[in-house]
Formats: structure tokens, sequence, C-alpha cells
């Protein structure tokens, strides 16, 4: 018998009456939608919602379902009740419909249609003249959908991206190479030092302190960049103990530092929402160093859980035309003038000779640095939280319609 359609979860702290819910639904949101292998939350919300952050309002959530809501599996029905007011989603489970899963098997060495472990031509207890295999009933693994793609962010889930200033010179560190090598990756041997204290651990993860993270805005340090290298499976233990290199993302040298690599289970759970109050921060650096990125690139934030992010948070990114890396000039910078022999100095000049026949057209009125203040940030893309720090955090960049750069802003949405 088909059961009822069950409502997820219960209604959301105060909202705004209804939510403006109708403008906030797609033309073409679907009334009815199944869910399939490879599906995020991310990308379903996308199908209902124009703005996939207000997930929340439609599943009608309260604070606490925000970081541990129910789960949604493949082969699970979404409705969505445009008849409530304001609408709301509701979950059918298709997996209480489904029949159970059985595996039905014979003993290794059992003769076809005879039930396991009773041997040929002896008739099973409680059905005599007929054999039949017996069943085996097993359960279905989790595979709860995940907020976003696990392949994006998983590397870097258990991963301590930002250390403080001295946090890795306490670490265990490289100090010799196989053969004295400048630098190694996966299969090679080194030797470590510190490690024999820590005779449990016998995979580590190997780090190198990056770039420093400073806010722009404030000039304060958050913190520094922990640079992931690879992982090494210790060989025997002692000082120094020796390591072999089982995994790499870069090159390793001597001096590399050292960290227990962590047992900690990822959590993909979380629900792509907005910040529940106002936040501005810069993206201060993207992963790898480069100076600008893209969707389902990595990049860190000035901002932390001090300053109220969570994971799932979604943040808007706007380009600041006066804080942009390639900021609009307030005077005209053409050249440099004077001879460059015995170190003489040299000057810029910011204008030319203007030709005996005049300019061709008008330049118009030159625009002043007053004036670049008043231009109004550009919105061009989203990104989501996917692990906050204090002072910091990471993100997904979900959308973007330009590159991504360091120095953009980034607000609630």
């Amino acid at each position: 018998m088909r059961k009822a359609i069950i409502s997820l979860i219960l209604l959301m702290t105060p909202l705004a009456p209804g939510f403006a819910a109708e403008a906030a639904l797609r033309e073409d949101a679907p009334d009815r939608y199944v869910v399939v292998p490879g599906d995020t939350l991310w990308g379903i919300s996308g199908r209902f919602l124009k703005d996939v952050w207000r997930w929340p309002e439609l599943w009608r959530m309260n604070q606490e379902q925000l970081r541990n809501p129910h789960r949604i599996y493949p082969g699970d029905v979404l409705v969505l009740d445009r008849t409530a007011q304001p609408p709301v989603l509701r979950l059918l489970d298709g997996r209480a419909e489904a029949p159970t899963p059985e595996t039905v098997g014979v003993a290794p060495g059992a003769a076809p249609g005879v039930a396991p472990g009773v041997a040929p031509g002896v008739e099973e207890r409680g059905d005599p003249g007929k054999l039949s295999p017996r069943v085996r009933r097993e359960s279905l693994p989790d595979k709860a959908v995940p907020a976003i793609p696990p392949s994006a962010i998983e590397p870097f889930l258990t991963r301590p991206l930002v250390v403080g200033r001295t946090e890795l010179d306490r670490a265990p560190r490289i100090m010799a190479t196989e053969e004295n090598r400048v630098a190694i990756g996966a299969g090679s041997i080194a030797y470590a030092a510190g490690l024999l204290k820590f005779e449990r651990a016998t995979v580590w993860q190997v780090f190198r302190r990056g770039d420093p993270l400073i806010d722009p805005d404030t000039d304060e340090l958050l913190g520094y960049l922990a640079v992931y290298l690879g992982e090494a499976q210790v060989m025997k233990f002692g000082e120094p103990s020796t390591i072999q290199i089982t995994r790499s993302a870069q090159e390793i040298y001597a001096g590399d530092r050292m960290l227990p690599a962590t047992k900690q289970v990822p959590t993909f759970s979380y629900v792509p929402r907005a910040p529940s109050r106002a936040v501005r921060g810069r993206i201060l650096t993207t992963y790898g160093g480069l100076g600008e990125t893209g969707p389902l690139g990595i990049v860190a934030l000035s901002k932390g859980s001090k300053d109220g992010l969570e994971v799932g948070h979604v943040l808007a990114i706007h380009r600041s035309q006066s804080t942009q890396r390639y900021e609009l000039r307030a005077s005209p910078l053409y050249g440099v003038q004077g001879p460059l022999l015995n170190n003489w100095p040299r000057t810029y000049y910011a204008e030319r000779l203007t030709p005996r026949d005049g300019p061709l057209y008008d330049r118009g009125e030159r625009i002043g640095s007053g004036d670049i203040a008043k231009l109004p940030d550009e919105r061009y893309g989203l990104v989501m939280v996917f692990r906050s720090f204090d002072r910091a955090s990471f993100g997904l960049v979900m959308q973007a319609s330009r590159p991504v750069a360091v120095n953009d802003v980034v607000t609630p949405p």
C-alpha cells in the first residue's frame, strides 16, 4: 500500500509571511522530482528555486536541522506542494516502497538447486521433498545525497589548511632524503626527526607553511596557509625514523613538516543557506597560489567562525572597482623618460605633448579617486563555505560569470 507523503521537517524560525515564495520559485519548477545517483542538494535546489540559498525556506527548516538535516537518498521523490501558503517541499520515501534487496547465492561447493549447508540428496527439515536456495538479506550502503560534489572538496576537509606562525615549527620534520636528493615524491625514502614519541601514528601528512593570510581591509595577520604536499608511511621508528612517501601532491624537500593523518569522517549533510547576519570579507588567495580561479575552485576568505560564517553558508562574489586587483587609475601613467645609464633617476610623465593639428576627439573629463569610490560593486558569482576556522574560512566557487580574482569582495547573497 502506497504510503502517504510526509513532511521532511518543521517550520523554520520566523520568516517574512510567505517569504515571497512564489517569486523565489523557478517558473519551470517541477511538481515532482525523483532523486537519482549523482545528485547534490545544490543541484536539486536549483531545479526548484531561483536562489539556491533559499532551500531551507522551502523545506521550512529550523536552525538545528540546518546543521543536521534529514537525508535524501536516490529513489526518493520530492513533491512541491503549491497549495500550501507558503509553498513547501515534501519528501516521499521511495526506498520504503521498494522491495527489500535480496541476494540469492549458493554456498561454495554446493550443487545448483541445493540449499547452502544441506548435503545433496538430503531433504531440508520443514519442507520435505523440495530443496531451494536460502535467501540472504543485505542492507544498502549509505548513499545519501551530499550538499555539493564530495570529489571537489573531500581532500581539503581533514587537512589543517590554516596554521599559526610557529605551529608547524614544533612538528616532526623531514631531515634528509635518500641519496641526498633535492626533491622527492611518491615511492621515495626519507628520514624524519621527532617521530619516535609518536610510535602509534604510522601514517603522516606532509605540509609546508605557505603565504600569510592578511586581511586587506585591516592589514591584520589571520594565519598562514598550510600547503599540503603528500602522505608518508613510517617504515621504522628511531632517531631518525625511516619513512616512505606514499602520495605526493607537490615536490617534497628536506625541512618540510609532518602531522599525523586524521581519521575524521567528512560530513556532507549540511544545507546551502545564507548567513544569518551581515558579513563582508575578501578573497585572500586561491588554492595553488593562482591569481584567478573559476567554478569548483577553492578560495580562502578573510572571515571565519568568529565572524558568523559556518559550513554551508553561501556568499555572493563582487568585483569592486576601487579595490580590485587591477584598480582604475585616477591619473594617467604613460611611460618613463630620462637615460638609464649610470643609474640616473627616471621620472614618469603623465601627459603627452599635444600635436600641432590637435586631438581628433575630446578625451572628456578625467575621473578621480573620489569618483571611483562611488562606483558600485559588480556581483558575478557565488561561493559556498565548506570549512571554517576562527579567523578565516575556505569555500568552493559554485557559480561565476567571470574569473574569480584575489581581493574580490564576498557578502551575503
